[in-house]
């Protein structure tokens, strides 16, 4: 009885904690810009990936207005073998550049890269389903970078 009662306790206090995400709708108004046109080149599953989290800042008009020009590419390497010649490490890189207008005139261009080095697997449809998490993730932390980066331009 009271391991019932603790946890229900717990899970009150728990729900009442005050956590917000950090990119969520409710959050997104705080940021003085929109996204007026998307253009998105590349790897299919990324740009599926990063127009779902830049979604939330095509429907409100603010004061600045961008215009994105994105191209992606994804790669994967090996980073290291065994004695037999077997990979046993992968390297996958996302290199994604990014061309900014504001106000219809061209305002910026970078390049933001990241990587993530995992193991081999031997199960081959495990190893791909890991590939697709590390792919997503990768083009969710391009797109938090990305965000941060509009919200910061005068």
């Amino acid at each position: 009885m009271q391991k019932k009662i603790f946890t229900l306790l717990f899970l009150l206090f728990l729900s009442s904690c005050g956590y917000e995400a950090i990119y969520s709708k409710k959050n997104s108004k705080d940021y003085n810009f929109f996204i007026s046109k998307l253009d998105l080149t590349g790897d299919r599953d990324i740009n599926l990936r990063m127009k779902e989290r830049l979604n939330n800042y095509t429907l409100n008009k603010k004061n600045k207005k961008f215009s994105l020009k994105i191209s992606n590419t994804s790669t994967k390497e090996i980073a290291a073998k065994n004695t037999l010649g077997d990979a046993v490490t992968f390297k996958n890189t996302i290199a994604t550049n990014i061309e900014i207008s504001m106000n219809e005139e061209f305002k910026n261009s970078f390049v933001i890269i990241e990587s993530f080095i995992y193991n081999n697997n031997s199960d081959r449809f495990n190893l791909k389903k890991y590939e697709r998490e590390i792919k997503n993730n990768l083009a969710e932390t391009i797109t938090d970078k990305l965000i941060l980066r509009l919200s910061n331009i005068q």
